[in-house]
């Protein structure tokens, strides 16, 4: 059965189209489409066996992405099927499932109109997906759809931390509470890294850390969630490439009384606005904030302290939180690709055992690797995330 799975991010869609037959899977051609709705984007198709291919122009929104990877997916030269007829099933990533989905599910309007209903708390996801779903009802129309959910993973934290201390009366009307996301991520990697680590998921303690436009740390206690930085919607937490993370509340309140702001531009202003891109005035982009930073930029030099800063805090209250770590795990664009901000996070984190090898961290990019002492107490890796192989089981299981 193939299935091409749909991963769409606030500033981007990965893509993987994947031949499933029972246990076994064989991965047809991946890419990314990235940097949606600045002045030049990118598209980097791999098909297997063949050339990859890329394409630079403007993508102003994820519906032209899409329709750009399905004309790659086609193409006589670099294309991987003969046409969109063999795609037998669509996997999508979706973002906040709030308490209605606490599985991965089948499409049809009823779970487009929840989905809608949680756009609110999830501004830059939830709508993505949703424009990923209407594409393929128009390019491949009768072909079954699955979403699966960021929040299922983390419906095992305890309530002691996904409620907030507000009035409990908001819970019981609203369900306001955490949820937290990348979830998908996270649950693959803690496993993946613990193999890797020779350590029992089951019986373990790990930190993981989704770095990336958007990013979150999850504490992971015997291969479940026990906490994790995003909250109520995936604005909590990190510095992120255009949210503002961890904030007083009161500071938006008094913003918006001087400025005389809606709640809705209130936001708009934190979802959108703020982040490393609020803070520079330059760009969302960590790639583009490192050369400004390399450049001197103090806006820059700013925005990446504190978006290191912020990630090493999670790490220290999770490891306090759960007793220590046996392993931490880099993980997402940044975490995966950014040598500097794994070297930086990991520096000062003797005092809990870590030793960080700088030699084996050197270069590292998109591989799964220990990165730390052979002798390290606390062993640190990067694990190339694959959220789409476990789209796509779970797709494969539902449509089955």
């Amino acid at each position: 059965m193939v299935i091409l799975v749909l991963n769409c991010g606030s500033s981007s869609i990965k893509y993987q189209v994947i031949d499933m037959e029972d246990a076994a899977s064989k991965l047809l051609a991946k890419g990314l489409v990235e940097r949606i709705g600045l002045p030049e984007g990118d598209l980097t198709h791999k098909p297997v066996g063949k050339n990859p291919f890329e394409l630079h122009r403007p993508i102003p929104d994820h519906t032209t992405g899409i329709e750009l990877v399905m004309e790659a997916l086609t193409d006589p030269e670099h294309g991987v099927i003969a046409s969109l007829s063999e795609v037998k099933a669509v996997g999508h990533r979706v973002a906040h499932g709030g308490e209605y989905f606490p599985q991965s599910c089948l499409v049809n309007d009823d779970t487009k109109e929840k989905i809608r209903s949680l756009c609110q708390i999830a501004p830059l996801h939830n709508p993505a997906s949703l424009e990923g779903i209407h594409a393929i009802d128009q390019v491949l129309p009768g072909v079954p759809q699955v979403t699966v959910f960021d929040t299922s993973f983390h419906q095992t934290i305890p309530a002691v931390n996904y409620m907030y201390a507000l009035p409990y009366e908001y819970y019981e009307k609203y369900r306001v509470r955490k949820y937290g996301f990348h979830g998908t991520s996270h649950k693959y990697v803690a496993r993946a890294a613990a193999e890797l680590a020779g350590l029992d998921y089951d019986r373990s303690k790990i930190i993981t850390c989704h770095i990336g436009n958007g990013a979150s740390v999850t504490a992971v206690l015997n291969g479940r969630s026990y906490d994790t930085s995003m909250g109520f919607s995936p604005l909590d937490g990190l510095v992120m490439g255009t949210r503002c993370g961890q904030v007083d509340a009161s500071a938006i309140t008094f913003i918006g009384e001087k400025e005389g702001l809606s709640y809705a531009e209130l936001d708009t202003m934190m979802n959108k606005k703020s982040g490393v891109l609020g803070l520079t005035d330059l760009s969302s982009d960590m790639r583009d904030i490192d050369r400004a930073y390399d450049e001197g930029n103090p806006r820059a030099i700013l925005a990446r302290d504190m978006y290191y800063g912020r990630i090493k805090k999670f790490i220290g209250q999770y490891a306090a939180e759960i007793g220590g770590a046996a392993l931490i795990v880099f993980t997402g664009g940044v975490g995966e690709n950014s040598c500097e901000m794994r070297e930086t996070v990991c520096t000062g984190l003797e005092f809990m055992g870590v030793r960080f090898d700088k030699g084996a961290n050197a270069g590292t990019r998109g591989e799964d690797k220990i990165l730390s002492a052979a002798d390290s107490k606390v062993k640190v890796a990067v694990v190339a995330t694959n959220e789409e192989l476990m789209i796509a089981t779970d797709t494969y299981d539902l449509v089955k």
